[in-house]
């Protein structure tokens, strides 16, 4: 199926996370059962001054998902030049997303991510600009305080070329506290058929089936895709034994090792920990050794133990 100019093969997408959504992490969610992902917001201002930690997080396989690179300026002209020097470098992606949601204020202070959604104007003309490199461009933005300066923010997005809009249920000021509203996501989608996907409190394959039933394009999964890392695969009715979702974690840390460091890789699995331990016995003893670790081989004992195989493993 197509979804905002993009051939997908289901729509569930992985959300981009800052400092999270890095080539391991996309390469291990595309693995099982993600449609599409994103990386992390990437500067353009770091790509135009040729910042190495910003190309660093540029770094793609053919392993992926389909893959929409996300920029965020506070700039149109930063941004399309950011997009620019991202095609010199034969980035393989699908799409650009432009970040105009997150709530941060190291990222709002200068008027980039949610700083936007009091622009407008300046925000069509950064998606009319980027829709000029010839990629389709995907949007995130947050609910605003009155439901109808949402829809009008969604129609000058959409009437400036954006090919999907990505609604998350919270305002700027909630960041990331109470509850997602899920009925402005409802209102949007049905206002502009084929062009929303939805965000927010995605934690259980249910929810993502409520947001599809209200006509959203598709789902991003955020942290909920950490509390519930199988949850793509359960979406699509494939399921695992737990011993072998273990295995897959465990040879997801060893390419993050390899990838971004052990130490990277550690804090990955950290976020993993919480499900795979969940309702084993002892897990929360097993839970708070594992935020304690310091190692990957270490983890992954711990892990293994909490799957119920560690004893076998040990005596083998």
């Amino acid at each position: 199926m197509i979804v905002g100019g993009i051939n997908v093969d289901g729509r569930m997408f992985l959300a981009p996370l800052a400092g999270i959504t890095t080539l391991p992490v996309r390469e291990f969610f595309s693995s099982h059962g993600a449609s599409l992902t994103h990386t992390e917001m990437i500067s353009c201002a770091g790509l135009i001054r040729d910042n190495a930690k910003t190309f660093d997080m540029l770094a793609v396989s053919e392993r992926e998902a389909p893959l929409v690179v996300q920029l965020f300026a506070n700039d149109a002209g930063v941004l399309v030049s950011g997009g620019e020097v991202v095609l010199k470098r034969n980035v393989r992606l699908s799409a650009f997303g432009v970040n105009m949601a997150c709530p941060m204020p190291k990222i709002t202070r200068n008027g980039s991510g949610s700083a936007l959604l009091k622009k407008p104007e300046l925000a069509g003309e950064m998606v009319k600009g980027l829709k000029s490199l010839g990629l389709p461009v995907w949007v995130k933005i947050r609910r605003l305080d009155d439901d109808s300066d949402t829809l009008r923010f969604v129609d000058g997005l959409v009437n400036a070329g954006a090919d999907n809009v990505c609604i998350h249920g919270r305002t700027q000021s909630q960041r990331y506290e109470g509850i997602a509203d899920r009925g402005i996501v409802a209102v949007a989608a049905r206002e502009f058929p084929g062009m929303i996907s939805a965000s927010g409190d995605v934690r259980e394959v249910s929810d993502v089936d409520e947001y599809l039933s209200v006509g959203c394009a598709g789902v991003m999964v955020a942290r909920g895709a950490f509390s519930n890392p199988f949850m793509f695969e359960e979406w699509r009715s494939r399921f695992r034994t737990r011993e072998e979702k273990i295995d897959e974690l465990v040879n997801f840390a060893r390419n993050a090792d390899e990838i971004s460091g052990e130490h990277k890789a550690v804090v990955l699995m950290k976020r993993f920990a919480g499900s795979i331990l969940r309702n084993e016995r002892g897990s929360a003893e097993l839970r708070q050794k594992a935020m304690m670790s310091a190692s990957l081989e270490e983890i992954t004992e711990i892990l293994r133990q909490g799957a119920g195989d560690f004893a076998q493993s040990r005596q083998s």
